[in-house]
């Protein structure tokens, strides 16, 4: 709907109801209506959601417009970086948000920074999916008014080009509202529990929900070790459970990202139901680390499986977990991806541990051969020493080159003494290449960082407290901190605008008109920042 259509619409309402709504102008109307596009969040829900669609069909078509996502952990974060990337590069397009189970563990848990097993509470995530949404859509109000206000100011100094040029603006204005990729964990306990969780997440906005194939209550960070993974079927029933979720809510292009924790996870807890050799759970069972038995009175207490004629006892551990043979574990995540997307799922994420083109493209290259279409998200983890990993790359390529590597310690590739050397360099550039190259080699549609804002925040908190408490002083503020955001333009610099004061005076304006009592006077010490 356009700006005078938004208004002519507003103006046969007020009309409609006579003169007690005299006192209600239209074009104000139509302001909050454009200023509040998403109603709620199952409308960010389905509109978000056409979104990952369309570049999923794009990236299908060329790998080049690949998608790329940073966690947040606030809805005030979320909203900075929506607001810098329109400010750069003029469009959202492309970048979504990531909402990490680890990041709401760590930072939004009532009982305090906790570990990444699924401890916090359940429904601080679609909490913080909602908050992420209402800062994202007052950014929206925000930007809007401002355009309405510049409007106001053309017309009133008679200036119609400029009028016309803030009427076209506000008409394409592009909304901070984008996709977000939430983690439901490993669901949080069964099907039916999963299913409950992803119906809050997906009522708070969320389009794309990503589970693991992990034991819900056996739960760890994908980068550390004593992951326990589920049976295929019971990872299945959870995605079912998920779309039901999506479907229930009228969200029928709901996006479900399956990840596979195989590669590291060597554990399980429960044998695979097999009703005939060779379906899904007879795959599962035949990677299980087992030894033949001649002598059933050696199996007390054991639990024995029939493989290929021979009665096999599977390794037990003190913990009661059984384990799977070391080395299968590319083929187990394959398997697992494979039969995710043939059940549903949409989008496939394999936690690696370490960021490796090759191994990454030839699982990759296997799925596709079963499913010529898969599409990965892929976590750029702040786990993986990334410079040390692509040094050693780089280092152990130029060794099978037979290069002269006398000049360089593999040991010690992290030390500062290489930063501007050859290998240094060479490393630097395939790490700033490595979305791309990943993206067209190894089938990596969206690209996303987990943890980048938990760090960043610790970087400059850092920065702040050694230069503020030190010799510097308030210097350490003011030179560091809001210089660069003036310089830099940051819109956060005015602090009481990005607040919400401006939008405020609006509506107090709007309810009182002159007997408005607005901050935004003459004596405002924002207006400090007008030049």
């Amino acid at each position: 709907m356009t700006y005078q259509s938004a208004i002519s619409s507003a103006a046969q309402l007020i009309g409609g109801n006579g003169a007690t709504w005299s006192g209600i102008d239209a074009e104000a109307v139509a302001r909050m209506r454009l200023q509040n596009r998403f109603r709620c969040g199952i409308d960010i829900a389905r509109y978000t959601a056409g979104i990952m669609r369309r570049d999923m069909a794009a990236y299908d078509a060329d790998p080049a417009a690949y998608t790329q996502s940073l966690g947040c952990w606030h809805g005030f974060i979320a909203q900075q970086k929506m607001i810098a990337i329109k400010k750069h590069f003029g469009t959202t397009k492309g970048r979504y948000l990531y909402l990490s189970g680890w990041m709401i563990a760590a930072l939004r848990s009532e009982f305090g920074p906790l570990p990444d097993q699924s401890m916090h509470e359940k429904t601080s995530v679609p909490a913080l999916i909602e908050e992420i949404y209402t800062f994202l859509r007052q950014a929206d109000a925000r930007e809007l008014g401002g355009l309405f206000r510049e409007l106001d100011k053309a017309r009133s100094a008679g200036n119609e080009l400029e009028e016309q040029r803030l009427l076209k603006a506000i008409d394409n204005h592009e909304t901070h509202v984008v996709p977000i990729i939430a983690d439901i964990d490993a669901g949080f306990g069964n099907a039916e529990a999963t299913y409950l969780l992803a119906k809050k997440m997906i009522e708070a906005g969320a389009c794309a929900i990503q589970i693991e194939n992990q034991v819900s209550d056996e739960k760890q960070c994908g980068h550390q070790d004593g992951k326990v993974t589920v049976p295929h079927e019971d990872f299945l029933a959870k995605l079912r459970a998920v779309r039901y979720a999506f479907l229930e809510l009228g969200v029928d292009d709901g996006i479900i990202v399956a990840r596979t924790d195989s590669l590291g996870a060597g554990l399980t807890k429960q044998f695979a139901v097999s009703k005939e050799p060779g379906d899904l759970g007879d795959q599962y069972n035949a990677f299980l680390d087992c030894e033949e038995l001649d002598d059933i009175s050696q199996a007390n207490g054991d639990v024995l499986i029939n493989r290929d004629g021979k009665l096999m006892r599977p390794k037990r551990l003190p913990s009661g977990l059984y384990q799977f043979r070391p080395g299968t574990g590319e083929d187990r995540c394959v398997l697992d991806c494979i039969s995710s997307l043939q059940n549903g799922a949409d989008l496939i994420w394999i936690e690696t541990e370490k960021p490796h083109i090759a191994q990454i493209a030839g699982m990759v290259d296997r799925i596709r051969e079963v499913v010529p279409d898969a599409k990965l998200a892929y976590n750029n983890s702040p786990s993986f020493n990334w410079t040390l990993n692509f040094r050693q790359q780089v280092y152990d390529a130029w060794g099978a080159e037979g290069r002269d590597l006398s000049t360089y310690d593999r040991a010690k590739l992290m030390s500062v003494d290489y930063d501007d050397t050859e290998l240094g360099r060479e490393a630097d550039e395939r790490i700033r290449t490595f979305q791309r190259d990943a993206a067209a080699r190894a089938g990596i549609f969206h690209h996303l960082i987990t943890l980048p804002t938990y760090h960043t925040a610790a970087l400059s908190t850092d920065n702040l407290a050694r230069e503020y408490f030190g010799d510097a002083g308030m210097l350490g503020y003011v030179k560091n901190v809001q210089r660069e955001e003036i310089r830099q333009q940051i819109a956060c610099v005015k602090h009481q605008n990005m607040s919400g004061s401006d939008i405020g005076d609006d509506h107090k304006e709007y309810f009182a008109g002159e007997a408005a009592l607005k901050a935004g006077g003459a004596n405002n010490t924002m207006n400090q920042f007008a030049a």
